[in-house]
């Protein structure tokens, strides 16, 4: 980690050294008051746009334009293999093969359906264990998985917390609520990188205690994929979800992601809820009445590919393949621990941080609370052009992203929020 320093010009020349510092300029910044770019410190919430994404999708509506229903077979990117223009690239970023990932849906909506397949509850095991303060569409739909069943969340959900119910979970915590309740355990479905307080957990030692037990291992990847260095196929990861309109940039209610490891591609024995898109390409045209999944990941598809909201992400993933995930975790990792130093020399009792110190245990994200003048600070910060955002009751969640914030970014973010505190 390098020795940071006060004052702007260590900013300025950590910039100039800094060797992702022109992906800047591939993207769109929001305008602050002076219009100028603004601190924008929210992509943990929705991406910075890539200036490719407005090429590419005015591509696809020449396509349409001018070739109607056979862009599916003759447009210049064919409509009808969309996704495989996309999964190679994706697969470097949360570590598997193509083949055990598919582009499709919406995130809750890949929940829901990977929790038909992976949620298989008996009278004994039926236990699901999600962390504390989880992202709330998590949560509503584990809990309606389990009433589907005939199960009630009073006793078949289990929240792992911090000490005195802290929302960060030390990992004891974990294998404590394994060791003593896992052989009831039907599931473990956490957020890789926790929405709230950013905290990054051990997938692979929760994945291997898990499934010591018995248990079933999800994870929702929303602020983990393009965040952080995985390796789901290596970590042994059952299944996972995640969307691509927060660090992958792929622009408001873009298409989300699955991953299914390849020991599930052909397992007969797995319900899903079945759809055309998911047939055997082979013989999908035929039109037949009897489903015959594609082996993989692919063979969850439900429906076509939305070709208008995936194409921005063909931008993004060009830029996340040309810098790989391990150089942006290095920038990533310097970045918030620079945010981290200033905010540490502010003189003032008035705000803690509370996602872990220990730079392997976040993403790019600090969450910082300030008792009962969050919300207050956070919109005198959006007027002055750095944003970040609020969540209840009393956290603003800062999130340097290494592709486009720089550290002079994090310079001028931090002398506006010691002026307010």
């Amino acid at each position: 980690m390098t020795e940071f320093r006060t004052g702007r010009n260590f900013a300025v020349k950590m910039d100039r050294e800094d060797r992702l510092a022109s992906y800047r300029k591939r993207f769109n910044l929001p305008k602050g008051p002076d219009s100028q770019d603004a601190i924008y410190f929210l992509g943990n919430s929705l991406g910075s746009q890539p200036k490719e994404a407005e090429t590419i999708l005015k591509e696809e509506m020449t396509d349409w334009a001018d070739l109607g229903v056979t862009g599916h077979f003759k447009a210049s990117r064919p409509w009808g293999e969309y996704t495989t223009f996309l999964t190679q690239k994706l697969a470097k970023i949360v570590g598997s093969n193509p083949e055990e990932i598919a582009i499709m849906n919406a995130l809750t909506v890949n929940i829901h359906l990977m929790l038909v397949s992976f949620y298989r509850p008996t009278p004994l095991r039926h236990k699901v264990m999600m962390e504390a303060k989880a992202f709330p569409s998590d949560q509503y739909a584990v809990k309606s998985h389990i009433m589907f069943h005939g199960f009630d969340p009073e006793t078949s959900l289990i929240e792992a917390s911090g000490p005195e119910g802290g929302s960060v979970v030390p990992m004891e915590a974990i294998l404590d609520i394994l060791e003593r309740e896992g052989d009831t355990i039907a599931l473990i479905y956490l957020g890789g990188v926790n929405y709230y307080t950013g905290q990054v957990f051990d997938m692979e030692t929760i994945t291997k205690a898990a499934q010591k037990k018995g248990c079933v291992v999800g994870y929702d990847l929303a602020h983990a994929a393009g965040n952080i260095v995985l390796k789901l196929h290596d970590w042994n990861v059952d299944f996972a979800a995640w969307c691509t309109y927060k660090y992958l940039n792929a622009g408001p209610g873009s298409v989300g992601g699955i991953f299914v490891h390849e020991r599930h591609a052909n397992r007969p024995d797995l319900p899903r809820f079945a759809g055309w898109w998911g047939h055997n390409k082979e013989t999908r045209f035929q039109m037949g009445p009897d489903f015959d999944p594609i082996a993989g990941a692919e063979g969850w598809q439900i429906s076509n590919p939305p070709v208008l909201s995936t194409a921005p992400l063909l931008a993004s993933l060009d830029i996340f393949d040309e810098v790989g995930m391990d150089v942006l975790r290095e920038k990533s990792i310097q970045l918030t621990g620079y945010l981290e130093f200033l905010l540490d020399q502010i003189d003032s009792n008035s705000f803690t941080i509370i996602t872990p110190r220990n730079y392997g245990e976040r993403g790019a994200q600090l969450s910082i609370r300030i008792p009962n003048d969050a919300q207050e600070v956070q919109k005198k910060l959006h007027s002055s052009g750095a944003r970040c955002d609020f969540r209840e009751p009393d956290v603003i969640r800062v999130a340097p992203v290494p592709l486009y914030n720089s550290f002079e970014d994090v310079y001028r973010f931090v002398e506006i929020f010691a002026q307010l505190i």
